[in-house]
């Protein structure tokens, strides 16, 4: 029997590698994303100081029973809503980080919406 390659370690080492490369300041904090099957989650991250600085999920009481966390629409609101927590908090600058998920579906939409709300990436 042949092993495949489990897709969590493989999402694990990609993330692994972007976050040698990239890493939030208080100027300009990392926005990372993660995705599960039922929600989707994102964090602005001031690795610097080891502090999250303003977070939003599908689960976030703004917009918790309203829609299905595991959808395009979801993602758009959830973007939309990490954009207005981090220009409450002075943060018009971030660092997207993916996550080592694909620019894609869920992601894309969350990036876009961020973008729309205010967010320069």
């Amino acid at each position: 029997m042949i092993n495949k390659p489990d897709r969590n370690k493989l999402r694990a080492k990609r993330q692994g590698r972007v976050r040698n490369k990239i890493s939030g300041t208080s100027q300009r904090p990392r926005l990372n994303i993660f995705r599960s099957l039922n929600n989707i989650y994102a964090q602005l991250i001031d690795d610097e100081n080891g502090v999250t600085l303003a977070s939003a999920s599908t689960l976030s009481p703004e917009l918790k029973g309203k829609l299905s966390g595991g959808n395009k629409e979801a993602a758009k609101a959830v973007g939309g809503l990490i954009a207005k927590n981090a220009l409450d908090k002075g943060v018009n600058r971030v660092v997207f980080d993916r996550a080592g998920y694909i620019y894609h579906g869920r992601v894309k939409e969350l990036a876009e919406a961020a973008r729309e709300g205010g967010l320069e990436f």
